[in-house]
């Protein structure tokens, strides 16, 4: 379980005294405990999977912010979190791997965008960002 692995870090970023990895780690852990919470039961690895997609997504848009306003000491603290979030990811696929996924899951030319987005984010949950998929499946469809 990812929840493990970010327990084990923060511990070893309190012990390193890296605020900005505990920070990060921190608030994936706390998304975790508050959906579990929520949920009310254990949190599966595809709900995790989708915590911190979410805050990748939200660290890109605030290093976008960081770029325009040309502040540096920001840029480099928001792709330091986009590395360390990263690490909890499987790999990413490229588009060419995507396609193959998408085509092998049913997706054809003439589909409906949502009924296709149904299928392909199961088959690419974790392994692809959400405008890379929507991407290709406009492609495909």
């Amino acid at each position: 379980m990812i929840k493990d692995e970010v327990f084990t870090q923060l511990k070893q970023a309190m012990r390193d005294k890296d605020t900005l990895k505990k920070g990060v780690l921190t608030l994936v852990k706390s998304a975790i405990d508050l959906q579990a919470k929520e949920q009310g039961a254990p949190v599966s690895e595809q709900d995790e999977l989708a915590i911190i997609q979410r805050e990748v997504k939200q660290t890109e848009q605030a290093l976008e912010g960081a770029e325009q306003a040309k502040r540096e000491d920001l840029i480099t603290a928001e792709k330091r979190k986009l590395d360390i979030l990263h690490a909890f990811l499987p790999k990413q696929l490229s588009e060419d791997e995507i396609v193959s996924v998408l085509t092998d899951a049913g997706i054809t030319k003439g589909m409906n965008m949502g009924d296709a987005m149904k299928i392909a984010k199961p088959a690419l949950a974790g392994k692809a960002d959400g405008k890379t998929m929507a991407k290709v499946v406009k492609s495909l469809i």
